[in-house]
């Protein structure tokens, strides 16, 4: 069961104190901590291999950071499974696409909805009464989201038969379909074209305006960093060496020499 941390602020969804994360000799973070606001987009850049997947992990519940504490929404989820951390309010979505390729768009979206379902395995076998009402409420919630990032046309398409980009809009879909408190995006724009970019670095606008979804974005693409980004944190060799407004991250000398490879004179 999760416990409180006692810092939790009122205007942070999700915290990350003093993380250590180490496999065998080699350390991915070294006291890193962040924390995510209500209402904002937090980018997190750094070179590669500087720690931000392994930081993603973390939060998400995949890695066991050894030292630090991980908060989400005023509960302690350093040590939950993956499953509950979920069920707290964080969403997900990966490099490339972690999507099922041979269901529907619509199928892909009514799995996202299933932490949310409360029925037993009988009664959704039989397909009555509280189950299929449920469905019908399930069901509603994802067509508003097909609506919303404008997929109707290809609702009963299987998603292996998509595009790239609208196979990531999938991806993106089922994550809001948790219903979630938060938002990781994993590198979300990595292999696509500069029209597909346009198209989801609006989708990605539409979450936070319309669905107040505060975000933490990992993405290499410094120009989409600049255009969406509220605040910056700033990895280099697992350490976090810089935390501002994308304006502040631009002038900092050390993001400079680290991530840009120039002379930080």
């Amino acid at each position: 069961m999760s416990t409180p941390l006692p810092d939790q602020r009122d205007d942070v969804v999700l915290t990350a104190r003093n993380l250590l994360l180490q496999f065998g000799g080699i350390v991915a973070l070294n006291d890193v901590s962040i924390d995510v606001r209500k209402d904002e987009l937090l980018a997190i850049i750094g070179p590669n291999g500087a720690g931000k997947s392994s930081l993603m992990n973390c939060l998400s519940g995949f890695y066991r950071p050894k030292k630090g504490d991980i908060s989400l929404a005023g509960r302690n989820v350093r040590n939950i499974a993956v499953h509950d951390v979920a069920a707290q309010g964080l969403a997900r979505t990966f490099q490339g696409t972690h999507i099922f390729s041979g269901m529907s768009v619509i199928e892909n979206l009514m799995v996202g909805r299933h932490m949310h379902m409360k029925t037993n395995l009988v009664q959704s076998f039989f397909h009555f009464g509280p189950a299929r009402r449920e469905e019908v409420l399930h069901r509603e919630a994802v067509e508003e989201i097909i609506e919303f990032l404008e997929i109707e046309s290809i609702r009963h398409v299987p998603v292996g038969s998509l595009g790239y980009g609208l196979r990531k809009r999938v991806d993106l879909g089922r994550a809001l379909a948790q219903d979630p408190k938060i938002l990781l995006m994993d590198e979300p724009m990595a292999g696509m074209n500069t029209e597909e970019k346009e198209d989801l670095a609006r989708f990605i606008l539409d979450v936070r305006e319309a669905k107040r979804i505060p975000i933490v974005l990992v993405e290499h693409d410094m120009g989409v960093v600049m255009d969406l980004a509220d605040r910056i944190a700033v990895l280099d060799f697992g350490r976090k060496i810089a935390d501002g407004t994308p304006k502040e991250i631009q002038a900092n000398p050390a993001v400079l020499k680290a991530y840009l490879g120039e002379d930080s004179q």
